[in-house]
C-alpha cells in the first residue's frame, strides 16, 4: 500500500510500471556509507552491553506531476522531491511519477482528495473548474505584481490563509503551499504573428484558468489541456495557437517543431507559481517534523527552481532562435492594452457573481497598490542600465510589429 511504512532497506518499489526519478548515485552511496557506519555502531554497542538500535523506518508518499517526463517542470518537482527526501535524512521519501502514470494532468487534485496519490505538484490554475478563484492562486490578474511579490502575498500577507480557507468551502481535503515564481508567459505560437486583438477572433487557441476568460472575450475558441496534449493536438491542426510556458519547456515539448513563430510578452499569465498539494489525511498523520519538511521544502525549492530558469531560459531561447529557425515577435502594445480591457471585465464579473472572489481580489489589489507602488517608486528602471552596458535594447532580437 503506498501510504503504508515500510522499512527503510531494501526500498520498496510503490508503482513499478511506471516511470520514477532515478535515485542519485551520490545519494545511494551515502546511504549506504550510513547504514554500514550505524551497523557499526549497533555492533560496538552490543559489545560493551549496550541495548540495540533500532532501524529507522522510511515513510513513503506517492508524489505525482502534472508535468511530462522530458519537461523541466518535471525537473522542478524532482528538485522538490530530492529537498525532501534529503533533509529528512531518508526517512520521509517521495517517489515521484510523471503525468499519466496514475491520472492525467488535469485530474491529479482528484487523484490526490481520493488517496490513489499523497501528493502532487502542479498549478492551481488547473482546477478553475470547480472554482474560478483556484485561478487567482495560479495565474492572477496583472496588478503589476512579479510572481516573487505575488509568492510574498501568499507566505506573508494573507494569501495561505485565503487559500486555505477556499480548500475549506469547497470541502476538499488538501494541505497545499505555492512555490517556484514564474516569468511573464508570452502570447504563444502561431501560424503568423499576432498583429491585432482581431486576429484572435475564431482562433483555436490553448491556455488555462482564468486566461480563458479572457482570451473568450476576444472570440478565441480556447481549449484548456495539459502540456503533452498541445503539440500533438496544433501537428493534427486542432489548434491554431497556444501557449504553454517558457524557452525550455516549450522546446522540449517540441513547439519548434510545429510553429516557428513565438509571441513574447502577454498580460493574460503575467505571472505565475506552482502548487504542491498533499492528502489532507495523510499529511495530519505524519509527525510534525515531516510535515515542516515538505512546507520548509517548497520554499528551498522556488528559489532553486528560479535560479535554474534564470539559466536555462536565455540559452534555450537562443537555441530555438539559432538551431531551430524560430522567429520572436514582440506583442503590439495595442493588444496589451486590449488585454488589460479585458481584465477589466473578467474580474467585474467573477466578482459580482462570487463574494469569495472578490474577497480573494480585494486582497490583492490592496497588496499591490502598496507593495508594487513602493516597488515602482524605489527602484531604478533596468532598461537604460541594459542599453549603456550592452549598446543595444533587450527587444533587439525579436521583431516589432
Amino acid at each position: 500500500m503506498a501510504n503504508d511504512k515500510t522499512t527503510a532497506t531494501p526500498e520498496v518499489a510503490i508503482h513499478p510500471t511506471a516511470t520514477e526519478t532515478p535515485t542519485p548515485a551520490s545519494t545511494s552511496r551515502r546511504r549506504f556509507l550510513t547504514g554500514s557506519a550505524a551497523a557499526v555502531g549497533a555492533g560496538a554497542a552490543a559489545a560493551v552491553g549496550f541495548p540495540s538500535i533500532a532501524v529507522a523506518q522510511t515513510t513513503t508518499l506517492r508524489f505525482q506531476s502534472t508535468w511530462p517526463n522530458q519537461d523541466i517542470f518535471h525537473e522542478f518537482a524532482a528538485d522538490y522531491v530530492r529537498i525532501v527526501n534529503e533533509m529528512s535524512g531518508g526517512r520521509l521519501r517521495l517517489n515521484l511519477l510523471p503525468a499519466g502514470a496514475v491520472v492525467g494532468a488535469l485530474q491529479m487534485q482528484d487523484a490526490v482528495i481520493s488517496g490513489a496519490l499523497d501528493g502532487g505538484h502542479g498549478v492551481s490554475a488547473y482546477w478553475y473548474g470547480k472554482h474560478k478563484a483556484f485561478s487567482l492562486f495560479g495565474t492572477p490578474p496583472p496588478f503589476g505584481w512579479d510572481a516573487h511579490q505575488f509568492l510574498a502575498w501568499f507566505w506573508q500577507s494573507g494569501g495561505m490563509e485565503l487559500y486555505n480557507e477556499l480548500l475549506e468551502d469547497m470541502e476538499l481535503p488538501l494541505v497545499g503551499y505555492l512555490t517556484g515564481p514564474m516569468p511573464t508567459q508570452a502570447l504563444g505560437w502561431f501560424k503568423e504573428p499576432i498583429r491585432s486583438i482581431e486576429d484572435m477572433q475564431n482562433l483555436k487557441y490553448r491556455t488555462v484558468g482564468l486566461a480563458a476568460d479572457l482570451m473568450r472575450e476576444f472570440g478565441a475558441a480556447v481549449t484548456i489541456m495539459g502540456g503533452g496534449d498541445i503539440v500533438p493536438a496544433m501537428d493534427r491542426g486542432l489548434l491554431d495557437g497556444a501557449e504553454f510556458n517558457n524557452p525550455s519547456s516549450d522546446r522540449l515539448l517540441g513547439f519548434p517543431d510545429v510553429s516557428k513563430t513565438w509571441m513574447l510578452r502577454s498580460y493574460h499569465q503575467d505571472c505565475e507559481s506552482f502548487e504542491i498539494i498533499l492528502n489532507k489525511s495523510k499529511h495530519d498523520s505524519l509527525p510534525e517534523e515531516f510535515q515542516a519538511i515538505l512546507q520548509y521544502a517548497a520554499k528551498a525549492a522556488s528559489s532553486e527552481m528560479y535560479w535554474k530558469a534564470m539559466e536555462r531560459y536565455p540559452r534555450d531561447l537562443q537555441g530555438m532562435r539559432e538551431e531551430q529557425g524560430v522567429q520572436t515577435y514582440i506583442t503590439p502594445d495595442s493588444i496589451l492594452e486590449e488585454q488589460l480591457r479585458a481584465w477589466d471585465t473578467v474580474i467585474e464579473r467573477e466578482s459580482n457573481n462570487n463574494a469569495f472572489f472578490k474577497k480573494v481580489i480585494d486582497s490583492q489589489r490592496d497588496y499591490c497598490e502598496r507593495v508594487v507602488g513602493w516597488h515602482l517608486e524605489g527602484n531604478t528602471p533596468k532598461e537604460p542600465a541594459y542599453r549603456h552596458f550592452y549598446g543595444k535594447a533587450p527587444t533587439d532580437t525579436s521583431t516589432l510589429l
